[in-house]
């Protein structure tokens, strides 16, 4: 809670800015090319044949989840590394703006977006294989990010060992921080879907409905703000409790490690 305290005002424009306004931004252009409320009432007429434009729709929405996902992820890891950077200097007592943390996530972003990448890869697989190997994933590589930005070097096995270690401390940490994101993530997309529902098959094709799917979108992508916020300040302040149990370290040496 100090870590919020103390950077509440800069920390809340870096998450509105880098995981909320693209979260928003992502399901309007989801929105504008699902067509399953469309393939619904085809298929309702004549369930032996394939709505029109099937494959090609399917393509276009598939082409935008993934695409704008991986954009989507990117623009996170600007925040991700910025809001690292103002919890680490303000513990620390160093000075801190929103201009300068955000030059310093851009210049992370890119390692730490390739990184994410992999770790995401690996939980998808773990999920595959069955459900316990990814949960278990989830856990040992949920220092990773910090890891990455903080050391710079090994951050899946480094965030395998610290779970290894302490696995009380860290299995505890990362499941308060899990279920404060999936709580308010799940929470804030009920509310969504139910509230675009009303809007019919095509809500973007009128300019009523397509103002009211706009706020609808950018109401639920707010709620889901403090998830985001969770998030980056509960798994920093996992790490920087691992380095303690670790050994000698202070709040400065810290933020010196980001750079």
């Amino acid at each position: 809670m100090g870590a919020v305290r103390r950077g509440w005002r800069l920390l809340l424009p870096i998450v509105a800015l880098t995981q909320v306004l693209p979260a928003a931004v992502l399901s309007l252009f989801v929105l504008a090319v699902d067509s399953s409320a469309r393939w619904e009432a085809e298929l309702a007429s004549d369930t032996a044949v394939l709505p029109a434009a099937f494959w090609a729709d399917m393509s276009a929405l598939l082409g935008v989840l993934f695409g704008g996902t991986l954009v989507f992820l990117l623009v996170q890891c600007v925040g991700w590394a910025a809001g690292t950077w103002v919890i680490a200097r303000q513990a620390a007592g160093q000075p801190t703006d929103l201009g300068t943390a955000l030059r310093y996530g851009l210049r992370r972003a890119l390692g730490l977006w390739g990184w994410s990448l992999v770790f995401e890869l690996l939980i998808l697989v773990g999920f595959c294989f069955c459900f316990l190997p990814g949960i278990y994933a989830m856990f040992a590589l949920a220092m990773a990010g910090p890891v990455y930005l903080f050391e710079r070097s090994d951050p899946i096995g480094r965030s395998h060992r610290m779970l290894r270690n302490r696995p009380g401390l860290v299995l505890g940490r990362v499941a308060l921080v899990l279920l404060a994101v999936i709580g308010v993530s799940l929470a804030a997309s009920m509310v969504e879907s139910v509230a675009v529902l009303p809007l019919g098959a095509a809500p973007l094709e009128t300019p009523g409905t397509a103002v009211a799917a706009v706020l609808t979108i950018a109401v639920t992508a707010l709620l889901a703000l403090p998830a985001h916020l969770a998030q980056l300040v509960g798994l920093v302040v996992a790490y920087a409790e691992q380095r303690a149990h670790e050994g000698p370290v202070n709040s400065a040496q810290l933020a010196a490690e980001l750079g």
